[in-house]
C-alpha cells in the first residue's frame, strides 16, 4: 500500500515537473519578441506619461490612465511615435518577479498614434511590479521599450 501511494506521488512529480519545464518553454517563446532592447527609463507610468529616445532618433511616449494604475481595472493606452513610423504596436504586460502569463494586447492606430485596453490580472501576494514592454514593428525593424510600475494589491 505504502509502496503504490509512494508511485502515484512519484509520478504526479514528475508529470508537474514535465508540464514547468513545457510551460517555461512555450513561455519564453511567446514573450520573445526578437527585438532591439531599449535601456528601461526612470520614470513610472502609473504615474505620469513616460517618453523615451528611440533608436536613429525620434521618441515614443507611453500614457497609462486612469491613475493610479490597478488591477482588474479597464486600462487605456496610448503609445505616440515621433521621427519614424511604426506599422505595428503592441503592449506586453508580466510581472516583473513573476510571470503573469501572456498579456499582449495589438494596439491600433495610423503610425505615429496607437491606442487600445489592457486589463492587469490580480496579485493575491499584495503589491506587485510590473513591466510593460511597447513593441514596436516598423518596415526595418522591431524595438522594445520596458516601462516598471507598481500595482497596489486590492
Amino acid at each position: 500500500m505504502m509502496r503504490r501511494r509512494q508511485t502515484i506521488l512519484t509520478v504526479i512529480a514528475l508529470a508537474l515537473a514535465c508540464a514547468a519545464v513545457i510551460g517555461y518553454k512555450l513561455s519564453a517563446r511567446w514573450h520573445s519578441t526578437g527585438a532591439i532592447l531599449l535601456p528601461r527609463p526612470s520614470c513610472d507610468p502609473s504615474v505620469e506619461d513616460c517618453t523615451i529616445p528611440l533608436p536613429r532618433g525620434g521618441q515614443l511616449r507611453l500614457s497609462i490612465a486612469p491613475r493610479p494604475v490597478r488591477a482588474l481595472q479597464k486600462l487605456s493606452i496610448q503609445v505616440e511615435i515621433a521621427g519614424m513610423k511604426a506599422k505595428k504596436v503592441e503592449i506586453d504586460f508580466d510581472g516583473v518577479d513573476m510571470s503573469m502569463g501572456y498579456n499582449r494586447p495589438v494596439l491600433s492606430g495610423d503610425g505615429g498614434k496607437f491606442s487600445g485596453q489592457a486589463t492587469l490580472p490580480i496579485c493575491i501576494t499584495g503589491t506587485m511590479t510590473w513591466k510593460a514592454t511597447v513593441v514596436v514593428t516598423t518596415e526595418n525593424e522591431r524595438f522594445a521599450a520596458p516601462f516598471h510600475f507598481e500595482v497596489a494589491g486590492r
